[in-house]
């Protein structure tokens, strides 16, 4: 290492001394100026270099020390950088406003089973005699409830409620919505079941309209309200949301605007008739929420726990007499709507293989990053 002034000083001096003595032993007389005089300037020279590596030792030190600062800085920078991606990760929130007998039962147990693995919480979303509808002031509350409850934070809500549009409530994130949505004359013929007979997850529960036997062709066939085409339209308003036009039966409007939030609103959804492929896809979308679903969807003891008991296909005239209606046009409209976008998404994430589907690896990649780090 370098000398430190105190040592060069002492090395000075011993050098001075034992020149001092050489002289005096050595040399003439007459050479001990000349001699002197080489020395200082041989003295002068070593000083100089003393002196400039002084410096350079105290311009590595800073270096160094600069160095070390940078450093520090970056760890620390690379530390925030992965505490607010872990914060983003926790700062999700999955809404699934489930529409009525589209497989949501069987859907949402897969949530409430993965819960605990993957360190999330689900919420019911309880809304009086199951009104789709919310008030103004339910709205706010929902939507404060949803964007500043950190505790229960990463979160899945689902409920029988209509789209709600979080940017009119000017919140700084939107939820991740997603949906189920089912052919219009299976979903009803089930729900009509269901009303009479209930089903095999709550079997003991007595269903409205129990104790009523006539079949949905004996109701289509007498003109009942039951099975009237006005009962199709639920699927449409579901997705067009808390405007009072989504709910007049018929609105042309409520359709194209329930197309435009199922495109630009819903991160996914899914049909009930291709239900594995929907959870799959989520467990490669959402894996925070999802990771292990599509494992227990096929062997879960819950995968179909939810089944409508007495349930009748109808006959083919029966269905011929709804076809016929505005209103299942409409709703049928928006179900091939739906599938085909569903569809879409699927051809370009699933494939299958000896009647197994598997997930499409990562297809992208980046390249001539620049400037080039070194």
């Amino acid at each position: 290492g370098c000398l430190s002034g105190g040592a060069t000083r002492h090395v000075l001096r011993l050098l001075t001394d034992l020149m001092a003595l050489w002289r005096m032993m050595m040399m003439p007389p007459k050479y001990q100026l000349l001699a002197l005089l080489a020395f200082a300037v041989a003295m002068v020279f070593l000083e100089n270099q003393i002196q400039k590596l002084e410096e350079s030792r105290g311009k590595l030190e800073r270096a160094i020390a600069r160095h070390e600062v940078r450093a520090v800085d970056d760890r620390h920078i690379q530390e925030g950088a992965r505490e607010v991606q872990a914060d983003e990760e926790e700062d999700i929130v999955v809404i699934y406003n489930r529409v009525p007998k589209t497989a949501s039962t069987s859907f949402t147990n897969i949530a409430y089973d993965l819960c605990s693995k993957n360190h999330y919480h689900v919420l019911h979303i309880n809304t009086t005699k199951n009104n789709p509808v919310m008030s103004l002031q339910d709205q706010i509350r929902f939507v404060k409830n949803v964007t500043s409850w950190k505790e229960m934070k990463p979160a899945f809500y689902h409920g029988h409620v209509s789209f709600l549009d979080f940017t009119k409530f000017g919140v700084p994130k939107k939820p991740i919505y997603i949906n189920i949505i089912r052919d219009p004359i299976e979903r009803l013929v089930s729900y009509y079941y269901f009303l009479r007979f209930g089903d095999d997850y709550r079997p003991g529960l007595r269903r409205r309209k129990q104790g009523d036997k006539k079949t949905f062709d004996e109701c289509v066939a007498a003109g009942g309200s039951d099975c009237a085409p006005e009962k199709l339209w639920l699927q449409i308003p579901f997705f067009c949301g808390h405007y009072s036009e989504c709910w007049n039966i018929g609105s042309h409007w409520a359709l194209e605007q329930a197309k435009y939030n199922l495109v630009n609103e819903y991160m996914l959804v899914g049909v009930t008739e291709e239900l594995e492929d929907f959870v799959m896809m989520l467990e490669a979308a959402l894996p925070r929420f999802f990771k292990g679903a599509t494992e227990l969807y096929r062997t879960g003891k819950k995968s179909h726990l939810r089944k409508t008991s007495e349930k009748k296909p109808p006959t083919k005239e029966s269905i011929a007499r709804l076809q016929q209606s505005a209103i299942w046009k409409m709703e049928n409209e928006f179900y091939e709507f739906a599938l085909e976008q569903f569809q879409f998404a699927r051809a370009h994430a699933v494939r299958e293989k000896d009647g197994e589907l598997y997930l499409l690896a990562q297809n992208f990649f980046y390249e001539k990053i620049y400037p080039k780090t070194t």
